[in-house]
């Protein structure tokens, strides 16, 4: 086994925690699959995080660090209000290949009965919205978009882009990515005052 600094094993641990739980669910993931999955022992687990369940907890804050990260680079992007919000849709919609959106599935689903995983996910949605809102309120200011309530208009995006994830990511079939990917953006143009075309291309 290869000895690590602390931080350095417990974000690959909290890492791997990810992956298994976007794989198999967050009902039957164990100690052990994670475990078996960095190639470390149970115990060691344990050491860096004592229980299962505070484990699962500092996975998905730290999930939820790891996509703000992702999000203050987007927002930081030089460009107008339209194309800062139009690379703010593409970054949240889900990718084939990542298992991000079945994990915030899964973190949903367990924020009903878990403080600390509802405080991540709380967290996450908050963030998203504000960075809809200040890019928003942004092009209004510039004269790009003509909206009378950023916040509101911001919040219904974001709640429609949950929702269509959703649908692709569990209900496959039902709604396709390319439909999520039409729908939203034309959904956006309308709450921004634009054609959605500036949103589409």
């Amino acid at each position: 086994m290869i000895r690590r600094a602390p931080q350095v094993r417990r974000d690959e641990l909290l890492r791997a925690t990810c992956d298994v739980i976007a794989r198999q669910g967050l009902a039957r993931t164990r100690v052990a699959d994670v475990a078996a999955r960095v190639g470390v022992s149970p115990a060691l687990v344990l050491y860096h995080f004592a229980t299962k369940e505070s484990l699962l907890a500092q996975a998905f804050a730290w999930a939820a660090e790891e996509d703000l990260t992702l999000l203050r680079e987007v927002d930081a992007r030089p460009g107008s209000a339209t194309q800062r919000l139009r690379a703010m849709l593409d970054v949240y919609a889900p990718a084939a290949t990542s298992p991000g959106w079945r994990l915030w599935i899964e973190a949903w689903a367990a924020a009903l009965h878990d403080p600390e995983i509802r405080k991540a996910s709380r967290r996450l949605d908050a963030r998203w919205a504000k960075a809809f809102t200040q890019v928003i309120a942004e092009g209004v200011a510039s004269g790009e978009f003509r909206c009378a309530h950023p916040e509101e208009s911001a919040w219904r995006i974001a709640v429609l882009l949950d929702g269509l994830a959703v649908q692709v990511v569990v209900h496959k079939g039902l709604v396709t990515a390319r439909q999520m990917y039409r729908w939203s953006r034309e959904a956006a143009s309308v709450e921004v005052g634009i054609e959605p075309e500036a949103l589409l291309g």
